[in-house]
């Protein structure tokens, strides 16, 4: 009879299985170019993954860099919500006049445990003009407010009822409207070692975020 195995030994056959793992992942040409043929990016995605109790591949294809800060989709952390098991689906409904600046979207969803629906913060087009998103070049919220007011008004539902879902990060789109002056590019990287290993041990930034010149795919009204 084999003699059990010692923590430490436990945490290096872990180890050893992770890499292994990670290698496949990071000879896919599937996987973001910053995974490719780089194991170390690919085990922290796991880390990250295992602590959300996601799929490592859907964090490495929805975790990006925009302006030098980590963030996720917004579609990303929706979908995390909803099938998170403790809430319904997230739905929409509309208030105000259509293209006025009372017009808004609130995010709500049903606790299933309890039966209680709980509601995120009203997002209307006076709040993305009052707080900056609505007036930047090429904004999208000039072009598409009812799709942008969806996918803040569900962000902001997500960080008041369960912000540990999206370890305390924001989404991409958040972020840049967060930033001041003209999106130079349309494009995000996804995040190198050195930046996931950072916001590993710090999930103190948690300040409030959209997109101006991100491009969100198609959230609908009612179920995302």
């Amino acid at each position: 009879m084999s003699a059990a195995l010692t923590p430490i030994e436990i945490e290096e056959k872990s180890f050893e299985l992770a890499q292994r793992k990670a290698r496949v992942y990071s000879d896919s040409s599937l996987v973001p170019k910053e995974y490719q043929k780089n194991i170390g990016n690919v085990l922290i995605a796991q880390n990250m993954a295992q602590r959300m109790g996601a799929d490592p591949l859907m964090v490495m294809q929805n975790l990006y860099i925009v302006h030098g800060k980590p963030g996720w989709s917004a579609q990303f952390l929706i979908a995390c919500f909803n099938e998170c098991g403790r809430f319904s689906a997230i739905k929409y409904k509309f208030v105000g006049e259509p293209g006025s600046d009372s017009h808004g979207c609130i995010a709500y969803a049903t606790e299933l445990a309890s039966g209680e629906i709980v509601e995120g913060p009203c997002v209307t087009i006076g709040m993305a003009k009052a707080e900056g998103w609505h007036g930047k070049a090429g904004s999208k919220w000039k072009t598409i407010p009812d799709l942008m007011m969806r996918y803040r008004a569900a962000t902001f539902l997500v960080r008041c009822t369960a912000p540990e879902i999206g370890l305390g990060l924001q989404t991409s789109d958040e972020i840049i409207d967060t930033i001041e002056g003209r999106v130079t590019s349309r494009h995000s990287e996804p995040v190198a070692t050195s930046d996931i290993a950072a916001l590993l041990g710090n999930e103190s930034d948690a300040s409030e975020l959209t997109a101006d010149s991100y491009e969100p795919e198609g959230a609908e009204s009612g179920n995302v």
